[in-house]
């Protein structure tokens, strides 16, 4: 991955952590950046962000300490996405609820979609807005 592709991954990783930076924003920079998709995996903590050419970059990822929910709650999903999305719900919460929800996130920018799954593959896909 470029050194500007691996300085704004590490520069957005830390606003979404101080919660000074939107999921929008975060999309949009990586995307200038020619950062094709991330993965937050919060099973290892760590966000994994890939080039269009293969080249990947990973961060660890500060977690609350919860245990993921064995059980995929989609409708607890969409609860904290839209909390997100209306600026009520920051990131450190946005986790939280997530992680509670039983879930772990694939953002597709290239795709214009993030995928919120669960641990038997349950998905809750949530397209970006035109």
């Amino acid at each position: 991955m470029s050194v500007t592709g691996r300085l704004v991954a590490g520069d957005c990783a830390q606003r979404s952590d101080e919660g000074t930076i939107d999921v929008g924003s975060v999309v949009r920079a990586l995307g200038q950046a020619s950062v094709e998709s991330y993965f937050t995996d919060y099973r290892r903590g760590e966000h994994t962000y890939y080039a269009p050419g293969g080249e990947t970059h990973a961060l660890a990822l500060p977690l609350p300490d919860i245990a993921i929910a064995n059980a995929f709650d989609a409708d607890a999903v969409n609860q904290a996405v839209r909390g997100a999305q209306s600026g009520g719900v920051n990131y450190a919460e946005f986790v939280s609820r997530t992680i509670a929800a039983g879930c772990i996130g694939l953002v597709w920018i290239a795709g214009r979609q993030l995928q919120y799954f669960g641990r038997r593959g349950e998905v809750h896909v949530e397209r970006f807005p035109q």
